[in-house]
């Protein structure tokens, strides 16, 4: 998976100054976006309003090495997950793609960042101008993205989504997802995509959840990207007339539920990736298409402060 970073890689383009925001959620909070470098690879930092959480990409080789360990816990110890470069020595879940991409992060104020534990949330992110000629997406080694490549779009990768087990059932993932839509904003991006993951790779036990995905939310033709051979698996396995709701929701991941309540669809066919234990689906997002409703989470921000 991937390297552990020598050093900070810079990227070039403009630094984007975003303005101080103000969010309204159910829970009273209020979110300071302090500045935005993205050329640089900054994030301004954003306080929870009890401090316990902030948010930024990573800044430096020890934040990456925070979250690769982060990745190590969740994708390896938990969900039985390999690959060549995983480090089980120093307990690290790597690839080469961790030098191209941005790490957005939720850290925990209280760890002691020396320490290496600091980093509790994480988020991947691959930007299409971050692309040089022949370079790829993490997910082309699974899918045909032509559809996405060919129509000149902003296109914006999500990959690698984990929270430490302490700090699940809160608001981790909900201060995560400001963070991307705040990045989402500031780069203008149009369409978001990437692979996530039922645990295991028996298609046949995961049968009524994908044929859900296949029958109801199948992406257009004109965003439909493919699943690759040989690893390919069919979704609609199960005729839509017998597909039971209830049992596909409650076997369908809480992350791909989320994609799924933003208005993404999946692509065409499933992938099993056995190095990682894992059936993918690929989630597309097109934020033109998003409903008022859900748009409104990436947009509320232009109005506030």
């Amino acid at each position: 998976m991937q390297p552990a970073m020598a050093e900070r890689m810079q990227h070039q383009g403009a630094a984007v100054a975003l303005p101080q925001t103000r969010v309204k959620g159910n829970s009273a909070r209020n979110l300071a976006l302090l500045r935005a470098g993205i050329g640089g690879r900054t994030w301004g930092n954003m306080q929870a309003e009890d401090n316990l959480y902030s948010l930024r990409l990573a800044d430096g080789p020890r934040d990456i090495t925070a979250a690769q360990r982060l990745r190590y816990l969740v994708f390896v110890q938990e969900l039985g997950a390999a690959g060549p470069m995983v480090d089980h020595d120093q307990r690290l879940e790597r690839d080469e793609f961790d030098a191209l991409t941005d790490h957005l992060l939720l850290i925990d104020n209280r760890a002691d960042p020396s320490a290496g534990t600091h980093v509790v949330g994480a988020y991947r992110l691959l930007p299409s101008d971050r692309l040089a000629a022949g370079q790829r997406f993490y997910s082309e080694s699974e899918y045909d993205l032509g559809p996405l490549r060919r129509s000149g779009r902003r296109l914006l990768e999500l990959g690698r989504s984990c929270v430490h087990p302490d700090h699940r059932g809160g608001t981790a993932m909900f201060h995560l997802w400001n963070g991307l839509a705040d990045y989402v904003l500031a780069r203008g991006i149009e369409v978001m995509f990437g692979v996530a993951s039922f645990h295991g790779t028996d298609v046949g036990a995961l049968a009524m959840p994908l044929s859900w995905l296949g029958h109801y939310h199948l992406a257009p033709p004109d965003m439909r990207v493919r699943a690759l051979p040989p690893h390919r698996a069919e979704l609609c396995s199960i005729p839509a007339d017998r597909l039971d709701r209830a049992a596909a929701m409650a076997a369908m991941p809480g992350l791909i539920k989320a994609y799924l309540r933003l208005g993404g669809f999946v692509g065409d066919g499933a992938w099993v990736d056995h190095a990682f234990n894992t059936t993918d689906v690929c989630l597309v997002m097109d934020t033109g298409r998003m409903s008022a409703r859900h748009r409104d989470f990436y947009t509320r921000k232009k109005g506030a402060g």
